[in-house]
């Protein structure tokens, strides 16, 4: 076992912010939900946000969590206590229910699944009447968990057996066929929670529901090499994958080990971006693209994609899967926390210009939120490996490590990234022999050396790793030198498409306040995402030679300035690393071209971008998640999909269903509603016969138009606009957009709602 904790420097100074984060929430309001849920009276109310919604109790499991890392890694006895009362809190709560359930929300949803005789409601995101359920409830069953792993809290095991014990006696009454159709719904890691508890316990009832909540669906064709990942929901998937490689620690079977190799590889290599974050609007998109955004590289995916890297470096322990681990710990889970408040971010954009948009401590508690929680404690848990082999030194970050199986302490002394080399001391060690393994990064600038107490230099590597193997005594020490330099990321869809990276670190053009918002922590991630862009500069020169044209700022660590090359205006910018980047407009996007691309070009994505930024008051994309949620998405015999073809979700219902959203409007604008179908669609022959896809647009109640898809336009997404009349819109700030059948037709596909400025759209659609 390997205790590591930091020293002096970036990470440490991020965790002290996160300790006192988590130190400043009030576990009475996060129990709270879990009171009601028991019928009974809370202590203190109920936090906002998504803790107000039918997702409540997960923050308390990712508090749980994040506070057994943080007590594991400071041994702050004010978390400590903190956790043994959430613990005894959840205890309490659980004594009230004869079957051992305990969670934020009432167990009627699952009550109606077990024992509905397998006439359960289920969709993506919903459950026996209830928004991701098991999802909600994993968090619970994780921290505690953590609890008793980390801290030793023998109650949160008792807690956590307890409440496994009633979702196996209950999910005993569904066949395997049902079983697999409950976990159409998001569930998060389940198997995985099964798989720790039933490591822990040695209860085979464990094991067995741990294999039971794999969704073969998604599984099994990544055991075949399979990529079926184009339009499914990112971070539903990632925790299934952690949870087949625990099954293949605890099993052996090969096929587990396929699924999570598969998969690493797949989103690593194919669908990340610079930063190392996946997903737009949460979805997995087409392989090889990179498309910008502002709901792009949802932070939870990284939280989770880290806990795989580790888990499959511990069966291959190879450079790729820490080149990839440092690419994403620094660009995408450090920089994603505030350093002023500790907010957390949901999404971290990449459309040119944004900016980041951090959640209130107290209304809003997004899923991101919770993974936040725990980041900042987990900032060691990679920094080195010991196995029987070898010691690796995987990460260049300033910390102490106790080896207890070798009995050994190695400190590693560094001001990475603002210097290029790092001091690795052996602190305690008596003759003690090892191979030393030190990283050798895909991005280093030159041969990576390392000399032992001054006198012996090693240089080779294999493997990514470069090798020191000798016996070790108290006072050796190893000076590492790992040379830095620019070099270009290019996005997979387009090479003038690029970022730039000075080592592992992703560079952020700092582009300052233009039109900032008044604050970018809010309670609803979404409130921002159409605020005001500012114009980005295109870079352009002839040079090829980055060194050339971006130069470093002297005195100014990691502070890069361009040549004039932004166009227009032959403007200079200035770069920055993306962690140190907050409360500001930036850019890790640009497009660079030399200048005779320049005088013709047009980069018609990002006009189509922003003109639909500017006409755009509100819009919803059906089958997302979020953007149905936020909406009030409601729905009666209705399902969505993602059409490989179109390359988006739609969303339909049958003759005798609908659907609707609460959509914004503003008073002083003219509306219209822009409706997006794809041209294949049309007419569905069913056994009784030739079903019309034909249905009504209303507002408020009131039909603004009626639709028929008749396949006109094969293959294509096309727009349809429906003027709203002004009497729909007076005094209201929001008006509910309802589709429904129109003579016995089938209500869509709809694959997008805009609610548009209708005279805007029409000036500049002339232009």
């Amino acid at each position: 076992m390997t205790r590591t904790t930091l020293l002096d420097g970036i990470f440490q100074a991020s965790q002290e912010m996160g300790k006192s984060y988590l130190i400043t929430h009030d576990v009475d309001r996060l129990m709270a939900p879990c009171y009601e849920a028991a019928g009974l009276q809370p202590k203190n109310e109920r936090y906002g946000g998504w803790e107000s919604t039918a997702i409540a109790g997960h923050s308390v499991g990712h508090f749980l969590s994040a506070a057994a890392a943080m007590y594991a890694v400071t041994g702050d006895e004010v978390i400590l206590a903190k956790l043994n009362y959430t613990v005894d809190e959840l205890a309490h709560v659980q004594s009230h229910d004869p079957d051992g359930y305990v969670s934020g929300f009432p167990r009627q949803c699952f009550d109606n699944v077990f024992f509905g005789n397998g006439d359960f409601e289920v969709h993506n995101f919903g459950l026996g009447g209830s928004w991701v359920p098991w999802y909600s409830i994993h968090k619970i069953y994780a921290g505690l968990i953590d609890a008793y792993k980390l801290t030793g809290n023998e109650k949160a095991l008792q807690v956590v057996v307890k409440l496994s014990d009633w979702a196996k006696r209950g999910s005993d009454n569904l066949s395997d066929e049902l079983f697999q159709r409950m976990l159409i719904c998001e569930h998060g890691g389940m198997n995985e929670a099964m798989a720790d508890l039933y490591t822990i316990t040695g209860n085979k009832d464990y094991l067995d529901l741990a294999i039971r909540f794999c969704h073969e669906a998604i599984l099994e064709p990544l055991s075949n090499g399979v990529d079926e990942l184009e339009g499914k929901h990112a971070n539903t998937q990632i925790p299934k994958v952690i949870g087949a490689a625990k099954l293949y620690d605890i099993t052996g079977e090969e096929k587990y080990r396929r699924m999570a190799e598969y998969f690493w590889d797949e989103v690593t290599n194919n669908r990340s971006y610079i930063i190392g974050g996946n997903s737009i609007f949460e979805h997995f998109r087409a392989k090889n693209t990179e498309k910008l955004g502002v709901e792009t590289a949802e932070t939870c995916n990284t939280y989770n994609m880290l806990k795989l890297t580790r888990l499959l470096f511990r069966w291959t322990p190879k450079a790729e899967y820490m080149d990839f681990y440092e690419r994403a710990l620094y660009n995408h889970i450090l920089a994603s926390q505030d350093p002023e408040t500790g907010a957390k971010m949901y999404f971290i954009s990449t459309e040119p210009g944004h900016f980041k948009v951090y959640g209130t401590h107290d209304h809003s508690f997004w899923c991101c939120t919770g993974t936040g929680m725990e980041n900042p404690a987990l900032y060691p848990r990679d920094i080195y490996y010991s196995d029987k082999e070898a010691v690796y030194v995987n990460l260049f970050i300033g910390s102490r490590a106790v080896l207890e199986d070798r009995n050994v302490v190695i400190k590693q002394h560094t001001e990475f990234p603002t210097t290029n080399s790092t001091k690795v001391v052996i602190e305690q060690a008596d003759n003690a022999s090892f191979k030393l393994r030190i990283r050798v990064p895909y991005w280093v600038a030159g041969a990576v050396t390392a000399v032992v107490n001054g006198t012996d230099t090693f240089s080779s590597s294999t493997n990514g790793y470069l090798e020191i193997d000798r016996s070790w005594n108290t006072g050796d020490s190893i000076e590492v030198t790992l040379p830095m330099d620019l070099h270009v990321h290019r996005a997979k869809d387009d090479e003038k498409k690029v970022g730039f990276m000075y080592g592992p670190i992703v560079l952020a053009g700092a582009l300052g306040t233009e039109n900032f918002p008044e604050c970018d922590i809010i309670d609803n991630h979404l409130k921002l995402h159409h605020h005001p862009i500012i114009q980005v500069p295109v870079l352009v020169t002839d040079e090829t030679d980055l060194k050339s044209w971006i130069k470093p700022v002297e005195g100014t660590p990691l502070t890069f300035i361009t040549d004039p090359v932004g166009e227009p205006g032959e403007q200079r910018i200035t770069l920055i690393p993306f962690f140190q980047l907050h409360h500001q407009r930036y850019t890790i996007y640009w497009t660079l071209m030399n200048k005779e691309q320049y005088v013709n070009y047009v980069d018609e994505e990002k006009a189509e971008r922003e003109y639909l930024h500017a006409i755009t008051i509100d819009v919803v994309k059906p089958h997302e998640q979020q953007s149905e949620v936020e909406h009030n998405g409601q729905s009666h015999h209705s399902d969505s999909g993602y059409s490989a073809h179109a390359h988006e979700g739609y969303r339909v219902a049958e003759p005798d269903g609908f659907f609707s959203y609460r959509m914004k409007v503003q008073a002083d604008k003219t509306h219209a509603l822009q409706v997006t179908y794809f041209g294949s669609d049309g007419a569905v022959h069913r056994e009784n016969g030739r079903v019309e896809r034909e249905f009504d647009i209303l507002v408020n109640g009131q039909a603004i138009g009626r639709q028929r898809l008749e396949a006109e336009h094969r293959e294509k997404l096309f727009d349809v606009l429906y003027d709203i009349p002004s009497e729909l819109i007076s005094g209201a700030e929001q008006v509910e957009v309802k589709f429904v059948s129109a003579n016995g037709g089938i209500v869509g596909g709809v694959f997008g709602i805009r609610m548009i400025d209708r005279a805007l759209h029409d000036e500049l659609s002339k232009s």
